[in-house]
């Protein structure tokens, strides 16, 4: 055989074998190929059904606790350091779980004492945030108990990002990448990149824990506390204005049997966390990302676990692939302006809602946006609450005016038809019956609506959800917290300092300490110097207000108000009593302009001539 002829038939080989091994792939391999690949893609999407309906895994509760200070030197750690914030994150689970803000001190007596925030999850208090992955079946997935290893980075600080790898060992690698910036945001880059020769299935989640009831929780009972979800009512292209905000308060969430919760809800995008009068942390999940959302608490050994968080669709992964995904937490204070900045930088639905403006958010957000535009004016918060005050009182004016004008043109009337009025009670002196039919016919035969008066009030009835939004304001804004007045006042946020057991600080002791009765001088006794101006303004303010028709047994009753109301603001926030001082303050000039204009008789003038009579008789008698 020439070599020609050898030539052609090996061509004629490749070719025929070609042939058939396209044949092969086409018809053979392929489909075989197809049917496993399909069933490795039926697998990882039965794996992921299972994985997201494994919801947010249940926090544990540690059987000996440790403190502070041993639960931070049981785990490897990476230090934060911020204008705001100081700390370190746990490399085991890789936990945010140590932070302080330290612009915001614990007490004003004692500076450079920052705020705890979070705190180590096997301590007793444990209050901290984790972020992870529910697996099926995967050897070797990362947990709340997997140590990870800084690829890069020694301190998250702003701009000087921290990167942290797991590899489980069996071609999964996890990578998470942490930055900050100089406030509360802490951004969360995530990969996951496949090496194994299948699919895998996961679902991501995230979520705020708290172990055991706060020691503040149900205190402040005007002001939200315990879990706080914003989710969308649409899973269609939500818009803005397509989200709510659920709250569940700590003592709701921990009741044993029918405790509140919000379990499994659907969302695209939103926000989760866990809420203080003035802190929050919260996660916050890709604005387009369908997650499924939980709020509640479990009783673990008798503790209540708060968890509030969400997990995202189950992800399907390819062999070869990587995930990737970025998702936010807040951790720090709630300042309205910092929060409508994350809000519009960051497209997070109603975040500046961390705040409680409840339901008369009308009103509420108006009247704190004022009062930080007057606060950043005078630069004295107290003053702002004075000069906010002035405005809404000049608003109502005409309003109250009129109110306070009826009133006393009805008391001028009824002075006017005194003499009559008695005689009538003398006449018919044992009978009520006949003592009201008289009187009824004499204010017909005047032609005087004995109920004009109490007509007049109806105006001032009207004011009462805008003084009612005003104090609530007050109570939710954080720049009351530590803000000093004048004199002895340091903290509008606290009571006053001041008691009337030690004559107001003359004395050198602590009615506290004071054995058996202590505990009761420094609670409902604890009368300051606040407390009483505040009495004393409402007292002469009632008897600033005419009170026709009635009843005098109402009359009696409200008299004690005063005082009952005195011992009640002893343990109110400073800043709240003096707003009230100053309401009242300027209601009592409003009525005596009034009064005195229509020459009926009030306390002032009164007051004014009895001194003047005492003044003369005693230069007469000189």
């Amino acid at each position: 055989m020439n070599k020609d002829t050898d030539n052609r038939n090996m061509i004629y080989f490749l070719i025929v074998s070609m042939a058939l091994l396209a044949f092969y792939q086409f018809f053979v391999f392929g489909p075989q190929q197809k049917k496993r690949e399909a069933a490795q893609v039926a697998a990882a999407a039965a794996s992921s059904s299972a994985a997201i309906a494994a919801g947010l895994p249940v926090g544990g509760v540690v059987a000996v606790p440790l403190t502070r200070e041993q639960a931070l030197t049981q785990t490897p750690r990476v230090a934060i350091d911020t204008p705001s914030l100081k700390g370190s994150l746990s490399l085991k689970g890789a936990l945010i779980d140590d932070l302080y803000m330290i612009k915001y001190d614990r007490t004003v007596e004692k500076k450079n004492d920052p705020v705890e925030l979070l705190t180590p999850a096997n301590s007793k208090s444990a209050y901290y945030v984790v972020s992870g992955y529910n697996f099926q079946n995967i050897p070797n997935a990362p947990t709340i108990d997997t140590v990870w290893t800084v690829a890069s980075g020694t301190t998250l600080s702003v701009g000087k990002p921290v990167v942290l790898t797991y590899n489980n060992g069996a071609g999964l690698t996890f990578t998470r990448t942490l930055s900050i910036d100089a406030n509360y945001m802490i951004t969360e880059d995530n990969a996951v990149a496949n090496a194994t020769p299948q699919a895998i299935a996961f679902a991501p989640y995230s979520m705020v824990v708290r172990n055991g009831m706060p020691e503040h929780a149900g205190k402040e009972a005007v002001v939200h506390e315990g879990a706080i979800a914003t989710s969308s009512k649409t899973l269609a292209s939500p818009k803005m204005g397509d989200y709510r905000t659920d709250s569940l308060k700590y003592k709701d969430m921990a009741k044993p049997k029918d405790g509140k919760k919000l379990e499994k809800k659907d969302s695209i995008g939103g926000w989760y966390g866990i809420t203080d009068k003035y802190w929050m942390a919260a996660v916050i999940p890709n604005q387009s990302q369908a997650v499924q959302y939980t709020a509640r608490a479990d009783l673990l050994d008798g503790v209540p676990v708060f968890r509030s968080g969400y997990v995202d669709n189950a992800v399907t992964l390819a062999p070869g692939q990587t995930w990737k995904a970025q998702s936010h937490v807040f951790a720090g204070a709630k300042q309205n302006t910092q929060l409508q900045v994350y809000e519009d930088t960051l497209h997070i639905p109603r975040f500046h809602w961390a705040v409680d403006w409840g339901m008369l958010s009308v009103l509420t957000y108006p009247m704190y946006w004022l009062l930080d535009k007057l606060y950043a004016l005078v630069g004295n918060f107290g003053l702002a609450i004075l000069s906010l005050t002035v405005i809404v009182k000049l608003v109502f004016y005409p309003l109250a005016h009129k109110s306070y004008e009826s009133m006393t043109k009805m008391k001028q009337v009824q002075e006017r038809l005194k003499p009559k009025l008695d005689a009538i009670k003398k006449r018919h002196e044992g009978d009520p019956q006949k003592t009201q039919e008289a009187t009824m016919a004499l204010y017909q035969e005047e032609k005087v609506n004995p109920m004009a008066g109490l007509g007049g009030c109806l105006p001032m009835l009207l004011q009462l959800p805008v003084f009612w939004a005003l104090y609530k304001v007050l109570m939710l804004a954080i720049e009351m917290r530590h803000a000093p007045f004048f004199g002895w006042i340091q903290d509008l946020s606290a009571r006053d300092s001041t008691t009337l057991f030690n004559l107001f600080g003359a004395l050198p002791f602590n009615p506290a300490t004071v054995p058996l009765i202590g505990t009761v001088l420094d609670g409902p006794l604890h009368i300051g110097i606040i407390a009483i101006l505040y009495g004393a303004s409402m007292w002469l303010s009632q008897q600033m207000t005419p009170m026709t028709g009635v009843d005098p047994m109402q009359k009696k009753m409200m008299s004690f108000m005063p005082i009952m109301l005195t011992f009640f603001m002893t343990q109110v926030a400073v800043g709240l009593i003096i707003y009230w001082i100053w309401s009242n303050i300027l209601t009592i000039l409003q009525q005596y302009s009034i009064m005195h204009r229509l020459k009926v008789e009030n306390p002032i003038d009164t007051g004014i001539k009895k001194v003047r009579d005492m003044m003369d008789k005693g230069k007469k008698a000189a």
